[in-house]
């Protein structure tokens, strides 16, 4: 080939690239960041609730920017069941955990041959990376075998080899790269585990018993300073973007704070800043992380094809100090009854916005009911992927949400679950409680009903629509729609799936005393 031909392909060839390179930036499949906050309420967050007293610029410029959806609701009124539905696209009481949640020593919650959203995208071409608060449990080389431990022992205390790596950890179930702590930040251990290796062997012990910073006596790592966590993680979080942002494979990075929940612990910075309390103070401090995340996004040249979402694991905690609120005219659970761990809608409806410039609304709003557990069917469609029968079975795809190609609802049914394993199924404005009280810590609670003989239903029957606060229970006056709300129940926990497919097992099937007046 001469000089001229090859000057000539030189040309042709630059001029190809040139016209086509945007056209290929723009179809590469986007990073995908999940934010999720941890006991943060409905009402805490100013683009949710127009008259919250906590000021939440970030967060409010970010819904801004993409789509909140008004009516989301976390699988679980409680933290380890919300995440396990997250990764893994399953309601959580499929599993063995039908109540409660794990401690900083339980086993691994999800089993091994349990496809998660990291191992998914890892077959889409992703790096994936977890920092923060884990709480789904791994394998420490405990020394001291108790057989009671696996999950509800939140002061167990047990012996454990440091110097040996974790087992069954979030490397084993999909992600390159991981960094943060096994159970909530007032639960023991207090070590950090990077890439399944504790990053010190912990030598010392501490407790706090703060009302509101409270946090377990255990054994602690000189590097883990609780009111140093959440920067910590947020500084590891733009690290890792940093650092993934000019490759040329996407990246999904989640990342689980371990705030507002307990401890309540805002830095100096952020003492006195929201003008209502010390929780409304560690509220800004995690619209502040929003801010490092968006701005790292932003330096890096990679927010505009970066789906970024933002949501709580469960409603506000008693702990934020409820009555305190009240007096500035504050309330975490805004319109709703309840808190978290509650069946009542203050315990699972949540705060969720999805940011992605490119391709996604802005400035948008629907109320179409979405569940934590639908974020794996919707990166599932996002990159092409076909979920077989065995994978996912609770989850549905937001993304035509996201990106407003309709505006129909995805899901027919919602099961919602509360911290004593009750539960409830949602169908357009009606919604069941199988459960005679709040089925977690709100009046009246399981213990209020037994203690006080407290004369009622066996179920209850909200319109939303008309009842938003659920006082009226209809129950009586509506026996027939109750009927029909419990046979579909019914049906999605004995089918293992509530999507389309071939029918699935559960896990723990015997002794699940909270389906007996469901099944039978």
């Amino acid at each position: 080939m001469n000089k001229k031909k090859i000057t000539i392909f030189i040309f042709i060839w630059f001029n190809v690239l040139v016209a086509f390179g945007p056209i290929a930036s723009q179809d590469k499949s986007p990073n995908i960041i999940y934010i999720l906050a941890d006991d943060l309420g409905y009402g805490d967050v100013k683009a949710f609730n127009p008259n919250g007293k906590i000021p939440t610029p970030n967060m409010d410029a970010m819904a801004a920017n993409g789509i909140k959806f008004t009516d989301a609701h976390t699988s679980s009124a409680v933290c380890s069941p919300t995440r396990y539905g997250i990764l893994t696209g399953r309601y959580n009481w499929r599993s063995s955990l039908k109540s409660f949640v794990l401690s900083g020593y339980s086993k691994s919650l999800i089993k091994q041959e349990r496809t998660t959203v990291p191992e998914m995208l890892k077959t889409q071409g992703y790096a994936t990376a977890y920092i923060g608060k884990w709480h789904l449990g791994w394998d420490w080389a405990i020394e001291d075998k108790d057989a009671n431990l696996e999950h509800n022992k939140l002061n167990a205390n047990p012996k454990v080899d440091f110097s040996v790596p974790v087992k069954n950890g979030p490397s084993t179930h999909g992600f390159d790269y991981s960094f943060g702590f096994c159970g909530s930040l007032d639960m023991a251990p207090y070590v950090y585990i990077e890439n399944d290796m504790p990053t010190m062997v912990p030598t010392k012990t501490t407790i706090s018993v703060d009302e509101k910073g409270i946090w377990r006596k255990g054994l602690t790592s000189d590097d883990f300073v609780h009111a140093n966590v959440l920067q910590d993680l947020t500084d590891k979080a733009v690290d890792y973007i940093e650092k993934n942002a000019k490759k040329t494979s996407p990246f999904f990075l989640y990342f689980p704070l371990p705030a507002p929940h307990t401890p309540i612990l805002p830095t100096t910075e952020f003492l006195g800043k929201s003008n209502t309390n010390m929780y409304g103070d560690f509220v800004m401090q995690v619209d502040d992380v929003v801010r490092q995340i968006r701005e790292t996004l932003k330096s890096q040249g990679i927010s505009e094809n970066t789906l970024l979402v933002f949501t709580s694991d469960n409603g506000c905690s008693p702990k934020a100090d409820f009555k305190e609120l009240e007096k500035v005219d504050h309330d975490p659970s805004y319109v709703y009854r309840g808190t978290k761990a509650d069946i009542f809608e203050g315990g699972h409806r949540v705060p969720f916005i999805v940011e992605w410039p490119s391709k996604g609304l802005k400035n948008s709003s629907t109320d179409k009911v979405i569940c934590t557990t639908d974020f794996f069917a919707t990166c599932a469609e996002l990159t092409g992927y076909q979920i077989p029968d065995t994978e996912a079975e609770d989850s549905y795809s937001m993304l035509s949400l996201i990106k407003g190609d309709n505006d129909e609802d995805i899901r027919e049914y919602t099961v919602h679950h509360s911290i004593d394993g009750s539960f409830a199924i949602r169908q357009g404005d009606w919604k069941l409680s199988v459960c005679s009280g709040s089925g977690g810590w709100s009046y009246p609670r399981p213990q209020d009903v037994e203690k006080e003989k407290l004369d009622l239903p066996d179920m209850q029957l909200y319109n939303l629509k008309d009842d938003i606060g659920e006082t009226k229970n209809l129950i009586a006056a509506n026996p027939k729609k109750a009927k029909e709300l419990k046979k579909a129940l019914k049906k999605i926990i004995l089918d293992g799936r509530s999507t389309s497919g071939k029918n699935q097992e559960n896990d723990g099937m015997e002794g699940w005393k909270q389906i007996e007046m469901i099944v039978n």
